[in-house]
């Protein structure tokens, strides 16, 4: 609770500013090679998803059939290119997410959503099991009227599945995509440079049907 009235108390006013120059960052992928910024070849989509730390998250998704690119970055709040350390400190409002950039014909929206609800917890509210702050809180941000509806509607048939289960309501924040700041280049494909890295993807075991 203290938390989530932390986060609910931060304005654009009271955030910390963050900076013009945005984060030096590799230009391609380092598993596929793919470039990790726009501009993204034609029939690609993107969605911004947070899931807790986002090192396993982003590895998660660049393993799928279908996900043209990866990166992982900040969204969600009001500082504009922050660090690493400012966004730890739960005074810019922003989340760590994964930029998710798939190939329509090659793998659905929906599919990405599966994965995004069955792999964490989305009960936790700020945080994700021994990871606590609002930047590891669960987030969908979207980017296309059809991501938003099936969003919605998706997080809908999960919770019937968790209350049947005896789970709590779900908090994910689901809107459309505001910002998205790039993390640092040592946090792009991190569990690809560090194979035992920390990575604290899990799930409840309940699956979305």
């Amino acid at each position: 609770m203290f938390l989530t009235n932390k986060l609910s108390s931060l304005t654009k006013a009271n955030a910390m500013v963050g900076r013009e120059e945005p984060m030096a960052i590799p230009a391609k992928h380092f598993v596929n090679q793919h470039p990790i910024a726009p501009p993204f070849p034609e029939g690609i989509e993107v969605i911004y998803l947070g899931m807790g730390c986002f090192w396993g998250a982003e590895k998660l998704f660049w393993t799928k059939e279908g996900v043209w690119t990866t990166a992982t970055g900040y969204s969600g709040g009001y500082t504009q290119n922050p660090s690493y350390e400012e966004v730890c400190s739960e005074r810019t409002g922003h989340a760590e997410v994964v930029l998710v950039a798939y190939q329509t014909k090659k793998i659905a929206c929906q599919a990405l959503l599966t994965l995004f609800w069955e792999k964490h917890d989305p009960t936790q509210g700020m945080g994700q099991g021994n990871d606590r702050g609002s930047q590891y809180r669960s987030v969908i941000y979207t980017t296309t009227k059809t991501q938003l509806d099936l969003a919605i509607a998706s997080r809908d048939r999960y919770q019937q599945a968790l209350s049947q289960q005896g789970y709590a309501a779900i908090t994910t924040e689901i809107k459309p995509a505001a910002s998205f700041y790039y993390a640092e280049a040592y946090h792009q494909q991190y569990l690809a440079k560090q194979p035992n890295g920390y990575c604290s993807i899990g799930g409840t075991g309940v699956c979305l049907r």
